[in-house]
């Protein structure tokens, strides 16, 4: 057995020993601020974009259809048997052109007949004529009556009133007969034709074919009662600037999402809204020479001529949204600052920005993955190094700045 005063002699050495070298390592110098820090993360590289005002174009677009710019019945004028059709189905016509011949026979008739009762009139009109010429020295000689000069008086006045009627009647003949020939009232398509050759047309009650003029095209559309709204409160307050008289460019985009070559106007725009819609009807005017533009087609319809005098835009990308709604990061200081703002229009990767900054901030575009809270501490990096992967920024933001010559 070990001796029991060796061991107790042996702690306390042991015990010595430890306390000394705790009494040296308390005198001795302490780790530095720098060796303390050399854990924690290094400054976020971001990119920032000076926020500036700007006048800034507005568009809008809707939903539209297609139509003509005049709509026609073709009717007959007179009744009769048609004849011939004179035009091919869904073709173009011009003004005047003849649509249908109907058969002109019992309205050559009835001109001849207008033609013998005029030659009647005029005849029974000179006979009359000469009797009063006759009697009238004869009345002044009173060489005759009194009563017999009235009869002839009255006799002439009611031949050329005869005449009159005659000639009347035979304008209605000739105007009956050039009805046979059914003319196209405008230059335009022309639709289906409702009557075959042979066909007994009853006058106006038959309907013929149909007309369009293409050309200038309408186009319908719906304007949405909140967009008027919201016009008239942003012109009000100087937000917006509208064309006068709302007299917007007018740009149709086709079915298969190409742009139509030509620009048109709006026309009209109602004072009611629609109950079913809520929208307000609105009409523009497209010209369309070649036709590209059929009746009835849907397009989108894009009215520009509006700007903001002073927009301030944002990218998309920098905008986020947080629990109380979309914010930004500000550059201020070397830190990340959130501030809350608010958004208008969308326009292509942009935000129009309403509230919340002000022209001359230091929006943070890029880099915003590295902000892990508010007021973290950043680095400003070209936009190539904030946007590229946590070490390359980490060595673009720690790398010298190099000097330009």
């Amino acid at each position: 057995m070990f001796d029991r005063s060796f061991v107790r002699h042996a702690a306390v050495l042991l015990a010595s020993l430890a306390a000394a070298s705790a009494m040296l390592a308390g005198c001795g110098p302490g780790p530095s601020h720098a060796q303390q820090g050399a854990g924690g993360p290094p400054p976020a590289a971001v990119a920032v974009m000076a926020l500036a005002a700007a006048s800034l174009p507005m568009t809008y677009e809707y939903v539209g259809q297609t139509a003509g710019s005049r709509d026609v019945e073709v009717r007959a004028r007179v009744s009769g048997v048609l004849l011939k059709r004179n035009f091919t189905e869904g073709g173009t016509v011009r003004k005047g052109q003849s649509l249908y011949t109907i058969d002109p026979a019992p309205f050559q008739v009835a001109l001849n007949k207008a033609d013998a009762d005029v030659a009647a009139a005029e005849a029974r009109l000179a006979q009359t004529t000469r009797t009063l010429g006759r009697l009238k020295p004869l009345w002044e000689a009173r060489a005759v009556s009194q009563r017999e000069f009235d009869d002839a008086t009255s006799a002439e006045q009611v031949a050329r009133a005869d005449l009159k009627g005659a000639q009347a009647r035979r304008a209605e003949a000739a105007l009956n007969l050039s009805y046979t020939r059914v003319e196209s009232p405008l230059a335009g398509s022309v639709g289906r034709s409702q009557v075959s050759e042979g066909t007994l047309v009853a006058g106006p009650a038959t309907l013929l074919t149909t007309l369009t003029q293409t050309d200038p095209a309408k186009v319908r559309f719906g304007i949405a009662d909140t967009d008027l709204l919201k016009w008239r409160n942003e012109s009000a307050s100087g937000q917006l600037q509208l064309p006068a008289n709302q007299a917007f460019t007018v740009e149709v985009r086709l079915a298969d999402g190409s742009l139509y070559a030509r620009k048109g106007k709006l026309l009209f725009s109602d004072t009611r809204v629609s109950g079913a819609t809520g929208t307000v009807e609105a009409e523009a005017e497209v010209p369309n020479p070649d036709g590209v533009l059929k009746p009835g087609q849907f397009v989108r319809v894009r009215l520009s001529g509006a700007t903001m005098p002073k927009a301030m835009l944002v990218p998309t990308r920098a905008v986020l949204e947080g629990p109380q709604g979309k914010f930004v990061y500000v550059a201020a200081d070397g830190k990340a600052l959130p501030k809350p703002v608010q958004v208008g229009e969308q326009v292509g990767d942009r935000w129009v920005i309403t509230g919340g900054l002000a022209a001359g901030d230091a929006v943070i575009v890029d880099g915003m993955a590295r902000i892990f809270f508010p007021g973290a501490p950043i680095v400003v990096a070209p936009v190539g190094a904030a946007s590229a992967p946590p070490n390359a920024a980490r060595a673009a933001a720690s790398a010298p700045p190099t000097a330009s010559k």
